[in-house]
């Protein structure tokens, strides 16, 4: 989530103008070169993850890792996660090398406070967490989010995620351009749901779900989470959706933000109320939308589950690399996920039944399941094509073997256990 800011004082912003920015600044086109990761981490007591670890000692603890000479970006989440975003970087194994090297510090750090971090789509044991951070986006946020139900503060502070950026592609036809990406990324998603489910249990319960976390999403406001469909027209329905979607909050210099109820983007700029809105309030809008496909001059795949063990978020991010980077690879993905499209029928993502079908089945959907053994398979072929080292190789090739060709998932793996 994206640090809160004040308003810089740009000039206000007309109808025509706003438009004419989000088609520049949302999808960047070009060759394929960058790849970069955003990593979500819960954090536990070493010793004893059932313990809850009170504010102030995390407090603490995250002071202490906020002075670490890091290359990634370290940011926290409003219930305390920590989470690593690389730069973007020219190869997999650039951007995974970067990570790694940043998360052995980072584990280093914690762990001389007796904590760790531990990779679930949502908290096993503490639920709610309840808010660590306060400032005036997360106060908006969770006003607004309370508006629907409880799911948004679950979301804000019991939740965590493997996300994977990567170029918007070409701006012509064929399997690396940014139209034929749009859309991968959309059919692709629900796979990834289900192959990286790893939120069965939430607060010492099973849910039902194999990706509560997931689930969450879809129970956030009718705007904020949804995707535009992807038929075709990227930068329009992008476009059209982010001025049409509510706005979260009106940033002030000082005191609460405004946080207006039904209020439009493509109304504020209309109205000029409560004041006129300037392009650094449509950037900021845009980081306050949840789409799990966004935007944002790249691509950001969000709908991935954190990841069990110190290193098994390599493979999601291996994986969803290796068939967008490679063309070959592609366009083998994009004709196996294609027959997934009519099962999301006319809803938008993630609310539509294949990805509510994806979080609660996972593998066990014969359809998913399918196009996860072809995904894994093409994404393996494609691996050394784009420079993977072996231990990557062969942690998507164990991956593969223990869960995707047996149609399981991390989620099968989780006990449920109480304080």
């Amino acid at each position: 989530m994206a640090p809160s800011g004040a308003p810089r004082g740009d000039p206000p912003l007309t109808e025509a103008a706003a438009e004419e920015l989000l088609h520049g600044i949302c999808f960047k086109t070009g060759p394929p070169r960058t790849v970069g990761a955003e990593l979500e981490w819960l954090v536990h007591d070493l010793r004893d993850p059932r313990l809850p670890v009170r504010p102030p000692r995390l407090a603490a603890a995250l002071d202490a890792v906020r002075s670490l000479p890091l290359v990634s970006a370290l940011t926290f989440e409003p219930g305390g996660q920590l989470e690593l975003s690389s730069r973007p970087a020219g190869s997999l194994m650039e951007c995974l090398d970067q990570l790694a090297a940043d998360l052995r510090v980072v584990r280093r750090a914690l762990g001389a406070a007796g904590l760790t971090l531990s990779g679930y789509g949502v908290d096993p044991w503490h639920a709610p967490r309840g808010r660590v951070l306060h400032d005036p986006r997360y106060d908006a946020m969770e006003t607004v989010l309370d508006r629907t139900g409880p799911a948004g503060r679950a979301m804000m502070c019991d939740s965590a995620s493997v996300q994977v950026c990567l170029d918007a592609g070409l701006d012509e036809p064929g399997p690396l351009g940014y139209d034929r990406r749009w859309r991968l990324a959309h059919l692709l998603g629900p796979v990834l749901v289900a192959a990286f489910a790893n939120s069965s249990v939430y607060g010492g319960r099973r849910t039902g779900w194999l990706s509560t976390r997931q689930a969450l999403w879809t129970d956030l406001d009718p705007y904020r989470a949804l995707a535009p469909r992807p038929d075709g027209r990227p930068r329009e329905e992008w476009t059209a959706h982010v001025l049409d979607t509510p706005v979260m909050c009106v940033r002030r210099p000082e005191g609460p933000w405004d946080v207006p109820e039904g209020l439009t983007f493509r109304d504020w700029l209309r109205s000029g109320l409560p004041r006129p809105a300037d392009a650094d309030d449509l950037r900021y809008h845009v980081t306050t939308l949840f789409p799990p496909v966004r935007p944002r001059g790249h691509l950001e795949l969000r709908m991935i589950d954190a990841q069990p063990g110190h290193d098994g978020w390599m493979v999601p991010v291996a994986v969803t690399t290796a068939v967008f980077e490679d063309a070959e690879a592609a366009e083998t993905v994009y004709r196996a996920v294609e027959p997934l499209a009519e099962r999301a029928g006319d809803g938008p993502a993630p609310r539509n039944p294949l990805w509510r079908d994806a979080a609660r089945a996972g593998l066990g959907d014969p359809g998913l399941h399918e196009a996860a053994r072809t995904v894994f398979a093409t994404a393996l072929d494609a691996l050394p094509r784009i420079g993977a080292g072996e231990e990557v190789r062969r942690a998507v090739a164990d991956f593969q073997e223990r869960h995707v060709i047996p149609g399981g998932c991390p989620a099968d793996e989780l006990q449920v256990v109480t304080s």
